[in-house]
């Protein structure tokens, strides 16, 4: 097992001037770059728990880690999905993305692609690092969503953490599905906790069932 080392970054900074955090963890020369993400949307917290879970944990030899335990922190101060301009960060993105809504909208794409300083920053790091494993954290669904990279991982994970894996809708602009189709041979796919807090147990699961996925990308 690897001590991880530990290095804060600061990708960006929210509408409102907020920063936006990263943790790199691990082993910075090793063989898999991955990446775990909560609170895009920022009323979705239990991926928080997760990061803090992954942050105390030993890591595998030839992980590179990046936590971003929150990725909206405007929304997360305001207890909203959305940003301070009303976008959806999860609309956001490059792949296949539509104009959708208006502010007040509470699934508004924003103008553009990249309109937002949230997504541009995690774009940015992305686009850097490729990373080959991604898991984004969301509620209130209660499952493992088959979000388009192996799906043998995605089951596998459902399985450790005892979670139902299910396809949900693909929409256009999804962080998930740009990651997957930016990184050749990736598999970034959507875990959606219940509603309601997330206990320090069900946390350090999901952060076993991350570092299993990551074991076997190692090989």
């Amino acid at each position: 097992m690897y001590t991880s080392l530990m290095s804060w970054y600061v990708l960006g900074r929210s509408v409102q001037g907020r920063p936006i955090p990263a943790l790199r963890l691990g082993d910075p020369h090793g063989s898999l770059t991955a990446a775990v993400v909560a609170l895009i949307h920022g009323n979705e917290p239990a991926g928080v728990k997760v990061c803090e879970a992954l942050h105390r944990s030993a890591l595998p030899v030839g992980l590179d880690l990046w936590l971003l335990p929150d990725a909206n922190p405007d929304g997360h101060a305001a207890n909203t999905r959305v940003n301070a301009h009303g976008v959806d960060l999860n609309r956001n993105f490059p792949w296949k993305w539509k104009h959708h809504g208006k502010p007040g909208n509470p699934m508004f794409s924003g103008p553009a692609a990249l309109s937002e300083p949230e997504s541009s920053a995690i774009h940015a790091l992305f686009e850097g690092l490729s990373p080959r494993l991604v898991v984004w954290y969301h509620q209130p669904y209660g499952v493992v969503d088959e979000s388009g990279g192996d799906v043998a991982l995605e089951s596998l994970y459902a399985q450790i953490v005892g979670m139902t894996l299910t396809e949900l809708p693909r929409y256009p602009g999804s962080a998930a599905s740009w990651a997957n189709h930016a990184v050749p041979g990736a598999t970034s796919f959507v875990v959606e906790f219940p509603l309601g807090k997330v206990g320090g147990r069900v946390a350090q699961q999901h952060a076993l069932a991350f570092l299993e996925l990551a074991r076997r990308m190692i090989g």
